[in-house]
């Protein structure tokens, strides 16, 4: 694995705070960014810090479970980050449910909050729909980003280079007739989201369930949907919460900033 492959995200200590946990924080993030596992060598480069200075940080965040040493002397993210990380979608979600009710009153269908997960979108907050006949997915599923609407809008939302990675990380499989399995087709309906705003799920999930979903990029990706039936998920109404998302995606910008 090369430099290349890791998102940067160094901070320098010109721009305050303390500098071991701007490095620390940097050492996470790259080990993230390059999938959960990485050399020694492939993170002080990425992080752009000599050896030893990356030897001592990884031992001692190792050494409080936020990284573990493999066999092979590669690290990989540690269980201390688990709890920590489940805790912080729970509270992201509850801040997150004021403005998912106001989008479930406006449109009349579930409205949904998800994150980028371990390469999948994770639903961290849902307001049902008022309607009997209603979609719904369980806080904490996660779903593949190739045929769901927060999937494809997360992967619009995040750099391109990281999306090509995500991408190439497994196959894509037809959960239905109207899912995308081609990669060079997913690619350009991903350049197609990134110009319009929005992203749509066509089916490509469950037959007769129809999403619209909008991105919010930055450090910690999310994207913010509203699905339901196929057949009241009509254009207009798709139009009508395309509106509203993108209103809620700004408010949920400044929320949970």
């Amino acid at each position: 694995m090369t430099e290349a492959a890791f998102t940067k995200t160094k901070t320098k200590a010109a721009d305050g705070g303390v500098q071991s946990v701007h490095r620390a924080l940097d050492v996470l993030e790259a080990l993230a960014a390059a999938g959960g596992t990485a050399s020694l060598g492939d993170l002080a480069a990425a992080c752009g810090l000599p050896a030893p200075t990356l030897h001592r940080l990884a031992g001692t965040l190792a050494d409080r479970g936020y990284l573990r040493q493999l066999p092979d002397r590669r690290y990989s993210l540690g269980s201390r980050l688990v709890p920590l990380g489940a805790d912080a979608h729970a509270l992201l979600g509850a801040r997150a449910l004021p403005v998912l009710h106001g989008l479930a009153g406006l449109t009349g269908e579930s409205a949904n909050l998800a994150v980028l997960a371990h390469g999948r979108a994770e639903y961290v907050a849902q307001v049902p729909g008022r309607h009997t006949m209603r979609t719904f997915t369980e806080v904490g599923n996660r779903v593949a980003l190739h045929c769901t609407g927060v999937g494809k809008a997360l992967l619009a939302a995040v750099p391109p280079d990281q999306a090509s990675r995500l991408i190439g990380t497994a196959p894509l499989a037809a959960q239905t007739a109207g899912t995308i399995t081609d990669p060079a087709a997913l690619h350009a309906e991903i350049a197609l989201i990134r110009a319009r705003g929005y992203a749509l799920d066509e089916g490509e999930m469950e037959i007769g369930v129809r999403c619209v979903a909008v991105g919010l990029d930055g450090t910690a990706p999310m994207a913010v949907s509203v699905s339901g039936p196929a057949a009241r998920m009509t254009d207009d109404l798709v139009v009508t919460a395309v509106s509203a998302l993108q209103t809620a995606a700004e408010q949920l910008r400044h929320q949970l900033a």
